[in-house]
């Protein structure tokens, strides 16, 4: 990554009730948001209607530009995990 910029490395745990993936309003140029393989269930990211449950199976990942990390809410199983890494170039 060039000399300046941002970077996000995160883990965030999952839980049984949605949750942002980050509490304060983060958006990056790009991340990367993987569930890995090791997960026992699928994640759960709440579409942008708000009601729609958009399930990832362990191993999924995508990556995304100028998305808030805030606006991203997920559940599933407790103790599972989902990644985060991106940066600002």
């Amino acid at each position: 990554m060039a000399a300046g910029a941002n970077t996000v490395q995160r883990s965030i745990t999952v839980t049984t009730s949605y949750a942002p993936l980050s509490d304060t309003n983060e958006v990056y140029a790009w991340m990367d948001i993987s569930c890995p393989p090791g997960n026992a269930g699928d994640v759960y990211f709440l579409s942008d209607d708000g009601v729609t449950d958009v399930p990832w199976i362990p191993s999924e990942w995508h990556t995304l530009t100028h998305t808030d990390l805030s606006s991203l809410q997920i559940k599933g199983t407790a103790g599972d995990i989902v990644t985060v890494v991106g940066g600002t170039r």
